[in-house]
């Protein structure tokens, strides 16, 4: 069985509260929810993963080695900013799709701009809630194409 891990950066358990008029009313629950469904219609076990500490996400990437055949990252802020993250993106030892809820370059400069996007298998922005099952269905069809 397919193993994918969903990793969520700073201020994504907002979600729902959190300035609803940009990234909707949805919350952190229901989102999990939805991309769990999709897991199981897919075949896939789902390890779900928040965390507002960078230094607990960056250990979390690290520890996908063996425990994943692939992820999704939705670093949040730490995407325009973090280079910590990018080095440890440059070690993953698994393929990734990057996923945002908000089309990146239809915000402010400084948010245009992703570290990690050319390391990724894929990047999805700007679909809501609904990008993260578009993400888990492209990395599962990823995933199967490997060799």
């Amino acid at each position: 069985m397919t193993r994918v891990a969903v990793l969520n950066g700073p201020n994504l358990d907002l979600l729902g509260v959190r300035e609803p008029e940009r990234y909707g009313r949805t919350t952190f629950a229901e989102l999990e929810a939805l991309v769990r469904r999709e897991a199981e219609a897919l075949g896939v076990t789902l390890a779900w993963h928040q965390t507002n500490h960078e230094g607990v996400f960056l250990d979390t990437l690290r520890d996908l080695r063996g425990a994943a055949d692939g992820c999704l990252i939705n670093a949040a802020a730490w995407t325009h900013t973090s280079l910590a993250l990018r080095d440890a993106v440059l070690a993953l030892p698994v393929p990734f799709v990057e996923v945002h809820l908000t089309n990146l370059f239809a915000r402010e400069a400084e948010r245009q701009r992703s570290l990690i996007a050319d390391r990724a298998v894929g990047f999805v922005c700007g679909f809501g809630v609904r990008g993260y099952v578009h993400a888990l269905r492209a990395l599962v069809e990823h995933l199967g194409g490997r060799s």
